[in-house]
């Protein structure tokens, strides 16, 4: 708590932005913020914006880090648009961001950065803090490398240890600028360094030097207070996208009785759920890193014809080389998951940058007529309900399921109300008893159109599947046209009564109105927090977002019939508008895309909506 500073400032919210090097530690300082906010129990969503190119030189732009958190006292939506506060350690990563913060932001420097050597790097040709770029803001130039050292002299650090510590400093002025408890910080140190105690000194040292700075200089003259959300009484905890999706999988194994099995192989931005998954063994988690993708995946078409809730993560590259499996597991009729973390493309593309490009590849990516149900999530958390959700459609239809992400909301992090495992709906898989007179590998339930599942080694249930085309009931391999086609139509049929099992498509606001905003899977946060605002300034305006693909929520055609504009808005060149063409042709849509690698802004989405109803 602040000792000096008397006048304290209430806010509703906030956006605060970390960025420096990507050496200077900016996603754990974000992070670590993050934790704080969530104790301090506020709400809030984060945006990790890592560089995309491996080892950029040091102190340029292309190698510039940032982590945004935006938290407030009411329920938040998106990571925010613009930042109240920002953090620069290095003149590149102010160079990088000063688009994104406000007029008048608090802008705080590591003033020991700023030399010639540094303007030259990030390719300034002259001083910003003296040529008046920086007019009309609040600059706190903080002397952060010389603090540093100073704080750490005594236990006798190496100076590349003692450089790594500054990033602390930097989260000790912020701790202090929002009245924020130094104790969770301290404790995180000496868990993750219990080993090195010298580290946990220097970082806790650090951290001090930088709270107690913020505490003696004039321009800082307010500190800022806000105040608890309304949260729901529970446990909470911070939680990115990535690590949800591995929780859901885990509880869907839980309650459907099934072992959980991950196949899979590193790919950026989804090989967390991977390391995540691999380090929950005391729940009978088998994580498996494949030699490449196609082993990944075909070892988990192994454990799910074994009995197990498989699943395989990647991401669009990865979505590529499992497309022939994808088809295996569609032809044999096995329950699986694959998680696609969609990132920029087309090849490499960005890595690191976040698109939602990869929906067409999802639902037609693949030889012959191969359907599978398609869930997108629509929020870090979502990732959680998400994987439980497609692990629950595939395990219980037979039928592979796509789960879609995106690297915005697997970095991401948001506040989770953890839920009793014990509340989430049951999974029912359709196994078969033992020595079940009836049983036939195609036989199927009269109304979802699934097959059985018989476990290899129930006994009296001996049975062949593959890849070639099965006889239908039977599952003998056969080569009859008529039998191909039927086939063919009940694997569709399969998936396409899935829609008898997912909730109607919801809209927010009015069922009839002037325009409809349609969205899906990570832009649901934006949309929302655009759409409720000009709601509430009187717009006939409404949303339907969609998390279920494919199939399509029955009521989809229902929900276009009320309103007299549609406009979809995607994170890519118009992949969903023209799947919704293909089915609902008899409707006039129009687009608004956006393919930056950067998440769409409130206030674009504003302006664009305004200039529709304006017309």
């Amino acid at each position: 708590m602040t000792t000096k500073k008397s006048k304290v400032v209430g806010l509703e919210q906030v956006v605060v932005r970390f960025a420096g090097d990507s050496g200077d530690g900016m996603q754990l300082t974000g992070s670590l913020f993050s934790d704080s906010t969530a104790f301090a129990g506020n709400d809030f969503a984060t945006f990790p914006d890592y560089p995309a190119e491996i080892r950029a030189p040091q102190g340029t732009v292309a190698g510039v880090s940032g982590f945004q958190i935006h938290f407030g006292q009411n329920t938040v939506y998106t990571s925010g648009d613009l930042a109240d506060v920002l953090i620069a350690m290095n003149p590149a990563s102010l160079k990088a961001n000063m688009k994104w913060i406000k007029k008048g932001a608090i802008i705080i420097i590591d003033a020991d950065a700023f030399n010639e050597k540094g303007f030259e790097r990030a390719g300034y040709a002259a001083d910003p803090l003296s040529d008046g770029a920086l007019d009309g803001y609040n600059v706190i130039k903080a002397p952060i490398t010389l603090l540093t050292k100073e704080a750490v002299k005594h236990l006798d650090l190496d100076n590349k240890t003692t450089l790594k510590t500054k990033n602390m400093f930097a989260l000790g002025i912020i701790m202090f600028l929002f009245n924020r408890d130094l104790k969770l910080i301290n404790d995180y140190f000496e868990s993750k360094f219990k080993a090195n105690p010298l580290v946990v000194d220097a970082n806790k040292a650090v951290l001090a030097a930088g709270f107690n700075y913020a505490d003696t200089i004039e321009a800082l003259g307010s500190t800022y207070k806000v105040e608890p959300a309304p949260l729901e009484k529970g446990r909470y905890r911070n939680i990115t996208g990535n690590v949800a999706t591995a929780w859901g999988f885990i509880a869907a194994a839980e309650r459907s009785g099934r072992e959980l099995f991950l196949g899979s192989y590193p790919i950026t931005p989804a090989t967390e759920i991977l390391q995540e998954l691999s380090s929950h063994k005391e729940l009978s988690v088998k994580a498996f890193q494949a030699e490449d993708e196609i082993a990944g995946i075909v070892s988990a078409i192994g454990a799910s014809y074994a009995g197990s809730l498989a699943i395989t993560t990647t991401s669009g590259p990865g979505l590529s080389l499992k497309s022939e499996a994808i088809g295996l597991a569609v032809m044999t009729e096995l329950p699986l998951v694959i998680v696609d973390v969609q990132r920029g493309g087309p090849s490499t593309g960005l890595p690191t940058k976040s698109e939602q490009s990869d929906l067409m590849q999802a639902l037609y990516g693949r030889n012959g007529e191969a359907p599978v149900i398609i869930i997108a999530a629509q929020s870090s958390v979502d990732c959680f309900y998400g994987a439980f959700d497609a692990a629950k459609l595939s395990l219980e239809h037979m039928t592979p399921a796509i789960l879609l992400t995106d690297g915005s909301l697997a970095n991401g992090s948001e506040v989770f109300k953890i839920p009793r495992v014990a509340d989430l709906p049951e999974i029912k898989p359709p196994l078969v008893a033992a020595n079940d007179p009836d049983y036939k590998p195609y036989r199927r339930n009269p109304e979802k159109l699934n097959r059985y599942w018989a476990v290899p080694g129930t006994e009296g249930l001996r049975h062949r599947v593959g890849g070639l085309e099965k006889e239908d009931v039977s599952g003998n391999v056969s080569h009859d046209p008529l039998n191909h086609q039927k086939m063919i139509m009940l694997r569709e049929e399969k998936v396409q009564r899935v829609a008898n099992y997912i909730p109607d498509q919801a809209i927010l606001g009015n069922d009839t109105g002037d325009l409809l905003i349609v969205s899906w899977g990570g832009t649901y946060g934006v949309m929302r927090t655009v759409v409720n605002k000009m709601q509430e300034q009187g717009k006939s305006i409404s949303l339907a977002h969609f998390r279920y693909i494919m199939p399509l929520p029955r009521n989809t055609e229902q929900v276009f019939a009320g309103f007299k504009r549609i406009l979809v808005c995607e994170i890519n060149n118009g992949q969903f508008v023209k799947y919704l063409k293909m089915n609902f042709p008899q409707y006039r849509y129009e687009q608004y895309n956006k393919i930056q690698g950067l998440p769409f802004m409130i206030a674009e989405l504003e302006d664009k909506f305004n200039s529709i109803l304006n017309q």
